[in-house]
């Protein structure tokens, strides 16, 4: 398969790891992706994960050893008040663009069509392209104002795709139930991956359960009896 392009925009809610998690299975999957970052965005990352920078080492510690090899030829970070940027054109090609965390602010204004800003401008431009847009919102309770924006999103061709984890796998770690969240931004962006996050692993699992406990050795005793 063809690597694709994908614009990841990260904001200022609670959940830096789906963000991490997320850049570090799509440049393993040998994809290109354009990180913007907001201000809240960067302190998120700096409280949660003790990331000081978007340099690939500090956010994906696990692919240190590529970082030099992967920067500027897979992963390119874009200044959040460039507006600018590469990103933020019609006109540069992509296969889809996901907010993750995505902040009721930011959810509001990508809704109102605010082009203040780099993450704001490149959301805008992939709903008038008719690309896929993502927003993994994170923030609970709702007000009737991020229902109503919500609602603006949706019917300009975006997708709201809140950051709710399933318990049917039966995670067994908090990285479980990162996976889920980001299989699921996977799957609407359409790009293939191999995280455990689909019904039919559950089901998969449940057989492999069965046919341990059925198996040989399996009620010995009652074997016996």
């Amino acid at each position: 398969m063809e690597p694709m392009r994908i614009v990841v925009g990260i904001s200022g809610a609670s959940g830096a790891q789906y963000a991490t998690r997320l850049l570090e299975t799509l440049l393993a999957g040998g994809h290109h992706v354009h990180l913007v970052a907001t201000e809240y965005g960067r302190r998120l990352l700096h409280d949660e994960l003790g990331v000081r920078t978007l340099d690939l080492a500090d956010l994906v510690p696990g692919m240190a050893d590529r970082a030099a090899e992967l920067t500027n030829r897979r992963y390119f970070v874009h200044p959040h008040k460039d507006v600018g940027a590469v990103i933020a054109s019609g006109s540069f090609l992509h296969d889809g663009m996901v907010v993750v965390p995505c902040s009721s602010a930011a959810l509001g204004y990508i809704a109102g069509g605010s082009g203040s800003n780099l993450l704001c401008r490149a959301a805008m431009v992939t709903l008038k392209e008719r690309r896929p847009l993502v927003l993994v919102h994170r923030e609970s309770p709702l007000s009737l104002i991020d229902i109503r924006n919500m609602e603006t999103v949706t019917l300009a061709g975006g997708i709201v795709a809140p950051a709710n984890p399933g318990w049917y796998l039966r995670p067994r770690s908090l990285g479980d139930l990162i996976d889920f969240v980001v299989g699921k931004c996977l799957d609407l962006l359409r790009v293939p991956h191999e995280l455990k996050v689909r019904w039919e692993d559950a089901h998969d699992q449940a057989q492999a359960q069965a046919s341990a406990a059925s198996g040989p050795g399996a009620g010995g005793d009652q074997d016996r009896a």
